[in-house]
């Protein structure tokens, strides 16, 4: 490599750029403008989307996902409540996904939820089963997708 390029590319000025392989994402949201805002982030991936815990069953049984992301609050009358976890909130996903090792061992979770207590027990939940799981704050999930899977 030239001297040049060297210096160029250290300052952030060289164009290189490898394009990664498609990868398979995983959604549990109920927020339809959460759709959206995924898919134009994982454009040239594999979306799949699931609004409730029954089909977020089905589907992680189902395929192989690279990423997990989780949201908490799946029906408006969580929104706000001062009821926590309950069998139609994402806890009961990362229940079940720290229940069944076997299933999406080697996945990237991140739980999304603006709901932080929510997030957090997910986590704890995850973490103890040895799962790789994080929150991030949906308004620095951008970031957080471009770190982890920049195109």
């Amino acid at each position: 490599m030239s001297i040049w390029r060297g210096l160029k590319r250290k300052l952030g000025l060289d164009n290189v750029s490898a394009e990664r392989s498609p990868i398979n994402v995983f959604l549990l949201d109920d927020d339809r403008r959460r759709h959206d805002w995924f898919a134009k982030r994982f454009k040239g991936d594999y979306l799949d989307i699931a609004e409730d815990v029954s089909s977020a069953r089905e589907m992680l049984s189902e395929n192989l996902y690279d990423a997990i992301f989780l949201d908490h609050d799946l029906l408006p009358e969580h929104y706000h409540s001062q009821a926590t976890d309950d069998e139609r909130t994402g806890y009961a996903i990362a229940l079940w996904l720290a229940s069944t090792p076997e299933i999406q061992r080697a996945s990237t979770i991140l739980v999304h939820t603006r709901n932080a207590d929510g997030a957090m027990r997910m986590v704890e939940e995850l973490r103890r089963a040895g799962r790789n799981a994080e929150y991030v704050p949906f308004p620095m999930l951008a970031q957080k997708i471009k770190n982890y899977w920049q195109r």
